[in-house]
């Protein structure tokens, strides 16, 4: 039985309500979640926040002190708006004691505020990049990505962004199926790499993100089958020239790179609901052998199937 995990929420004067939203319910408290959630601030009661919004603050920052993750969100004017230095020292015996940090957008700011991004990758929302670099220079920033997964540290991009950090973070604590559940319940994507691109500048045409989403749904459904660049371009009716620019575009991966990423999770889902052996999974997976599988096991997430299976399994 996994023990109950305690989330703490740190609500900022001007916190913006996804940024609040996205991680209370992902993480809110269910029979099939073993989690506990809790906002908190650095005073109790009423918290001004963003867009109209206020919040109601029940606890103290010391639910920080035995929570398990603490989430930043995003707040207004986090380039003009030092956070105030017991919310930092808090966040810095927490994370001392193996509490996992995660920023949501302009949530970073206070994070990196507490020293504890210095020499670590980060990223945060597109607007404020310059200045969360000026502010920030010890910290490597990625402007260009959906989250960064520095393991006890983790920084995610504008507010929907946090779609994609929560159910990773999820992944990690209870395996793959939880995950998807939870997106499914968001009616978000199961899957959104952190290297995903947060924001591509263009000029026109007008950005097309939902292109080829057909043709992935398409490809989801014969993961077993053999995919190639010019099948898919021809499922999109495009040449493969066209389909391959306008995917890494839309996803940040190449078309077979994507391929094999979903071919993975499809295995990782058989391996923790399936007593299938590691042979048969690579092939309904479409990755061939198990011998293959293993390589792209170790390659996408270091381990092996059946370290994987060991951690994650339904099976009794």
């Amino acid at each position: 039985m996994v023990g109950v995990k305690r989330v703490a929420i740190v609500v900022m004067e001007g916190a913006k309500p996804l940024d609040v939203g996205i991680p209370a319910q992902v993480f809110a408290t269910r029979a099939s979640m073993p989690y506990e959630v809790r906002v908190c601030g650095v005073e109790t009661g009423l918290v001004a926040g963003a867009d109209g919004i206020s919040y109601h603050v029940e606890h103290g920052l010391e639910t920080l002190e035995d929570a398990d993750i603490v989430f930043i969100p995003g707040y207004l004017a986090p380039d003009a708006r030092p956070p105030r230095p017991e919310l930092l020292d808090a966040l810095r015996r927490a994370h001392a004691g193996g509490t996992r940090l995660a920023a949501i957008s302009t949530g970073a700011f206070a994070l990196a505020a507490t020293g504890l991004l210095d020499g670590r990758r980060a990223t945060t929302h597109w607007h404020y990049t310059q200045a969360f670099a000026e502010q920030f220079p010890r910290v490597e920033l990625n402007e260009d990505v959906l989250f960064v997964d520095e393991g006890s540290v983790r920084t995610s991009a504008g507010a929907a962004s946090g779609i994609a950090l929560c159910p990773h973070m999820l992944r990690g604590d209870l395996g793959l199926t939880a995950a998807n559940h939870a997106a499914r319940r968001l009616v978000a994507a199961p899957y959104r790499s952190g290297g995903q691109a947060q924001f591509v500048q263009r000029s026109v045409p007008p950005a097309h993100g939902e292109r080829f989403s057909a043709t992935r749904e398409w490809a989801l459904r014969r993961l077993s089958e053999p995919l190639t660049v010019a099948r898919l371009a021809a499922h999109a009716r495009v040449s493969a020239r066209t389909f391959a620019r306008g995917f890494v575009e839309e996803t940040g991966y190449t078309p077979m790179r994507w391929v094999m990423r979903a071919r993975v999770d499809l295995a990782r889902e058989l391996l923790e609901n399936t007593a299938e052996g590691v042979d048969a999974i690579a092939q309904t997976a479409g990755l061939g052998t198990g011998a293959n599988l293993r390589l792209h096991f170790r390659r996408v997430l270091g381990t092996t199937p059946s370290e994987y299976r060991r951690a994650f399994s339904r099976e009794e």
